[in-house]
């Protein structure tokens, strides 16, 4: 084999750059998402206290409305009242012509006496008996 004079080559040893390399950046780099929770608690104290602001409006309202009912049917009672006593009036004497027509042969019938033992008053009872079909 042959010698062969080669000559060295210099070596360079790999080294850092003057002043150092840049500090590694190992922190996660997530860009913020949405509001903060700051904003989120008064964000949503805000939307319940308009919910109920609106909520207590409207049971004030049907509050209200429920005391007109109640004071419209106060009101109307009376009138109520003497339509159903026209009306019984009205039967009552109606009832009153027919047992007179229909008892005029029985002797010593005296039409409208009351048939109870009392001398209260006990309201006629009408009942509507459907028709078989």
């Amino acid at each position: 084999m042959a010698s062969t004079t080669a000559r060295p080559i210099p070596r360079t040893q790999d080294l850092p750059p003057e002043g150092g390399f840049p500090s590694i950046r190992y922190k996660r780099n997530i860009p913020k998402k949405g509001p903060s929770g700051l904003t989120l608690v008064l964000g949503i104290t805000a939307i319940s206290a308009y919910g109920f602001y609106r909520y207590f409006q409207g049971k004030n309202e049907r509050h209200e409305l429920e005391r007109e009912n109640m004071w419209s049917r106060i009101h109307l009672v009376p009138l109520l009242q003497a339509e159903h006593d026209r009306d019984t009036y009205r039967r009552e004497q109606a009832a009153i012509k027919r047992e007179a027509e229909i008892m005029k042969d029985v002797p010593g019938w005296k039409p409208g006496e009351s048939v109870y033992h009392t001398k209260r008053y006990i309201p006629t009872s009408i009942w509507v008996i459907p028709e078989k079909d």
